[in-house]
């Protein structure tokens, strides 16, 4: 397989300081009545990391979920959102799988309206963030909606199943059998088959680079024009000495470390080892078979020292095209609209889009500046 050229997009110099509207939104969340309770929440998520029994991981499940709802709840009530949602027509399909008992894999399909007589379209299949434990595809249609409009592609949002109800490979093969039958049906779903493009954040990122893993060891590489795992769980690195870490991994080392552990993987010990848990840990021979890859990363996201490693990995395989990291930025910029990191980050996603599938209907693009003088990419 050939390697791929970068266009080398992006050159962003990282800041080494948090942008000043994520600390006053940290701040903020101190300053606020719920704040008590939020501490006490996170005390009896610290006791419960401890835990392994299926009655604690059950709990510890809950705590997640409810302190991912807000970021649901912010998507749902954006405003810069309506005009795309206003533009989109919404439908839905649904994808027969076997591979973990009968169950068809929902998906939510948003076209922009100017799209909807065309028959060469670009797809955006795409993998909800929550860990991989939390949220849901519903939770990320506002946001998707605005992706299918202003990229001019049409967005599948795709509903894996999550854990711990239902672990790995399995939640990755639901993401993956979608990939399958999109290929498969880019006739009838007015797509252009060769402008496949798969991408996912957070957790995310990890079902979306699972899924590289399958399609590359199933020789299928060629199904996807090009994959953008964003600021995604990638390997174990989250298990080594926190005084080697980042202030960010170091504060989610314990909560990772159950995720992975407890919850994501079947049997951490038999599976600690493969690509479709960790999916930084595919040989050479895998990596060279992955589809062309750009992956976007923020500068004090939890999960940049794998994500780098993974991205270093990729470069000499020959299948990296961009490793974009937002200056300034923490991991939740990537999905929250206000904060200015998230604007970089959209914008970079966007050109990546137009500069290497959508090339013949893109705009003149002129370079991403930040107010920073930044300056970092592949």
């Amino acid at each position: 397989m050939s390697r791929v050229k970068s266009k080398n997009l992006f050159h962003f110099k990282p800041c080494g300081i948090l942008d000043e509207d994520v600390r006053m939104m940290e701040e903020g969340e101190k300053d606020a009545p719920e704040y008590a309770e939020v501490l006490q929440m996170q005390a009896r998520a610290a006791e419960l990391e401890q835990k392994s029994d299926y009655e604690s991981n059950m709990k510890y499940v809950s705590i997640l979920r409810s302190a991912c709802a807000p970021y649901a709840d912010l998507l749902k009530s954006c405003s810069k959102f309506q005009d795309s949602i206003e533009k989109t027509i919404t439908s839905s399909l649904t994808v027969p799988t076997t591979h973990d008992g009968e169950f068809n894999v929902p998906v939510a399909v948003y076209t922009p309206t100017r799209l909807e007589n065309d028959s060469k379209r670009v797809a955006f299949i795409y993998a909800h963030g929550g860990g991989g434990v939390a949220m849901s595809a519903a939770d990320f249609e506002p946001l998707l909606q605005h992706y299918a409009v202003e990229f001019n592609v049409v967005v599948f949002n795709v509903d894996y199943r999550i854990a711990p109800e239902t672990r790995c490979p399995n939640n990755v093969k639901d993401f993956y059998e979608v990939i399958k039958y999109v290929s498969a049906h880019t006739e009838s779903l007015g797509l252009d088959p060769t402008k496949i493009i798969i991408s996912g954040d957070s957790g995310g990122g990890y079902i979306c680079l699972g899924s590289m893993v399958l399609l590359a060891q199933n020789n299928e590489t060629d199904l996807v024009k090009l994959a953008i795992p964003g600021v995604p769980m990638v390997d174990d690195y989250i298990f080594s000495d926190t005084l080697a870490m980042t202030l960010e991994e170091r504060n989610s080392a314990g909560m990772m470390r159950k995720v992975w552990r407890d919850l994501i993987a079947a049997d951490f010990e038999e599976q600690k080892s493969s690509p479709l848990l960790f999916p930084g840990k595919a040989s050479e021979e895998v990596l060279e078979k992955f589809p062309p890859t750009v992956i976007m990363e923020c500068e004090f996201d939890q999960f940049i020292t794998e994500a780098t490693r993974l991205a270093n990995r990729l470069r000499r395989a020959g299948r990296l095209l961009e490793f974009v990291v937002v200056p300034g930025a923490g991991h939740a910029s990537s999905i929250t609209p206000e904060l200015k990191g998230n604007e970089v980050f959209f914008n970079c996603l966007k050109t990546v889009v137009k500069e290497y599938v959508d090339e013949e209907n893109r705009e003149l693009t002129v370079a991403i500046n930040y107010e920073f003088n930044h300056g970092n990419s592949n």
